[in-house]
Protein backbone atom coordinates (compact mmCIF):
# COMPACT_ATOMS: atom_id res chain seq x y z
CA UNK A 1 0.00 0.00 0.00
CA UNK A 2 1.26 3.10 -1.04
CA UNK A 3 0.70 6.55 0.41
CA UNK A 4 -1.98 9.35 -1.67
CA UNK A 5 -0.51 12.54 -1.73
CA UNK A 6 -3.47 14.48 -1.79
CA UNK A 7 -4.88 13.41 1.45
CA UNK A 8 -0.86 13.70 3.55
CA UNK A 9 -1.12 17.38 1.75
CA UNK A 10 -5.00 17.90 2.76
CA UNK A 11 -3.74 17.28 6.51
CA UNK A 12 -0.83 19.62 6.41
CA UNK A 13 -2.76 22.78 4.94
CA UNK A 14 -6.04 21.50 7.65
CA UNK A 15 -3.24 21.33 10.40
CA UNK A 16 -1.75 24.68 9.25
CA UNK A 17 -5.13 26.56 8.89
CA UNK A 18 -6.06 25.11 12.18
CA UNK A 19 -3.13 26.28 13.90
CA UNK A 20 -3.40 29.90 12.14
CA UNK A 21 -7.14 30.48 12.98
CA UNK A 22 -6.81 29.37 16.65
CA UNK A 23 -4.31 31.99 17.09
CA UNK A 24 -6.72 34.31 15.16
CA UNK A 25 -9.58 33.59 17.30
CA UNK A 26 -7.48 34.29 20.45
CA UNK A 27 -6.23 37.83 19.44
CA UNK A 28 -9.64 38.63 17.65
CA UNK A 29 -12.21 36.31 18.73
CA UNK A 30 -14.92 34.94 17.38
CA UNK A 31 -16.58 31.60 18.13
CA UNK A 32 -17.16 30.44 14.55
CA UNK A 33 -13.40 30.93 14.00
CA UNK A 34 -12.49 28.80 17.29
CA UNK A 35 -14.94 25.97 16.09
CA UNK A 36 -13.22 25.75 12.58
CA UNK A 37 -9.67 25.92 14.25
CA UNK A 38 -11.21 22.91 16.38
CA UNK A 39 -12.50 20.86 13.57
CA UNK A 40 -9.40 21.22 11.24
CA UNK A 41 -6.82 20.01 13.97
CA UNK A 42 -9.15 17.26 14.75
CA UNK A 43 -9.21 16.02 11.30
CA UNK A 44 -5.65 17.00 10.48
CA UNK A 45 -4.31 13.58 11.95
CA UNK A 46 -7.31 11.24 10.07
CA UNK A 47 -6.32 12.49 6.77
CA UNK A 48 -2.69 12.16 7.87
CA UNK A 49 -3.77 8.69 8.63
CA UNK A 50 -5.82 8.61 5.77
CA UNK A 51 -3.04 9.32 3.23
CA UNK A 52 0.16 7.27 4.56
CA UNK A 53 -2.19 3.91 4.33
CA UNK A 54 -2.94 3.99 1.17
CA UNK A 55 -5.62 1.71 1.99
CA UNK A 56 -8.72 0.29 0.11
CA UNK A 57 -10.67 2.57 -2.40
CA UNK A 58 -13.17 2.60 0.63
CA UNK A 59 -10.54 4.14 2.65
CA UNK A 60 -10.17 7.09 0.37
CA UNK A 61 -13.30 7.43 -0.51
CA UNK A 62 -14.17 7.69 3.12
CA UNK A 63 -11.29 9.93 3.24
CA UNK A 64 -12.55 12.25 0.84
CA UNK A 65 -16.10 12.30 2.18
CA UNK A 66 -14.72 13.42 5.45
CA UNK A 67 -12.05 16.49 3.56
CA UNK A 68 -14.55 17.54 1.58
CA UNK A 69 -16.92 17.68 4.73
CA UNK A 70 -14.19 19.76 6.74
CA UNK A 71 -13.76 22.24 4.22
CA UNK A 72 -17.65 23.23 3.40
CA UNK A 73 -18.26 23.46 7.47
CA UNK A 74 -14.88 25.35 7.95
CA UNK A 75 -15.84 27.33 5.29
CA UNK A 76 -18.90 27.70 5.72
CA UNK A 77 -17.80 28.97 9.41
CA UNK A 78 -15.21 31.23 7.96
CA UNK A 79 -17.61 32.73 5.45
CA UNK A 80 -19.98 33.59 8.26
CA UNK A 81 -17.16 35.45 10.32
CA UNK A 82 -15.33 37.22 7.44
CA UNK A 83 -17.79 38.12 5.04
CA UNK A 84 -21.16 37.98 7.42
CA UNK A 85 -23.08 35.47 5.65
CA UNK A 86 -23.09 31.66 4.80
CA UNK A 87 -21.38 30.13 2.19
CA UNK A 88 -24.59 28.50 1.01
CA UNK A 89 -28.39 27.69 2.66
CA UNK A 90 -27.14 24.68 5.00
CA UNK A 91 -23.35 24.43 4.30
CA UNK A 92 -22.21 23.51 8.00
CA UNK A 93 -24.91 21.55 8.29
CA UNK A 94 -23.98 19.63 5.03
CA UNK A 95 -20.25 19.80 6.12
CA UNK A 96 -20.97 18.05 9.67
CA UNK A 97 -23.32 15.45 7.98
CA UNK A 98 -20.31 14.84 5.55
CA UNK A 99 -17.60 14.16 8.01
CA UNK A 100 -20.10 11.75 10.14
CA UNK A 101 -20.60 10.05 6.78
CA UNK A 102 -16.47 9.93 6.11
CA UNK A 103 -15.64 8.65 9.73
CA UNK A 104 -18.57 6.04 9.42
CA UNK A 105 -16.60 5.27 6.06
CA UNK A 106 -13.23 4.98 7.96
CA UNK A 107 -14.94 2.77 10.46
CA UNK A 108 -16.16 0.84 7.82
CA UNK A 109 -12.98 0.61 5.97
CA UNK A 110 -11.09 -0.57 9.51
CA UNK A 111 -14.10 -3.36 9.59
CA UNK A 112 -13.18 -4.63 6.49
CA UNK A 113 -9.39 -4.25 6.55
CA UNK A 114 -8.12 -7.80 5.13
CA UNK A 115 -6.03 -9.63 8.00
CA UNK A 116 -2.64 -10.43 7.39
CA UNK A 117 -0.51 -13.07 8.68
CA UNK A 118 -4.36 -15.13 10.28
Amino acid sequence: MSASRPFVVAAGLSGAAGVALSAAAAHHGGSTLSTAATMLLAHAPALLAVGLAGGSRLLRAAGGVLLAGLAVFSLDLLSRHYLGGRLFPFAAPIGGAAMIAGWLGIAAAGALWPRSGS
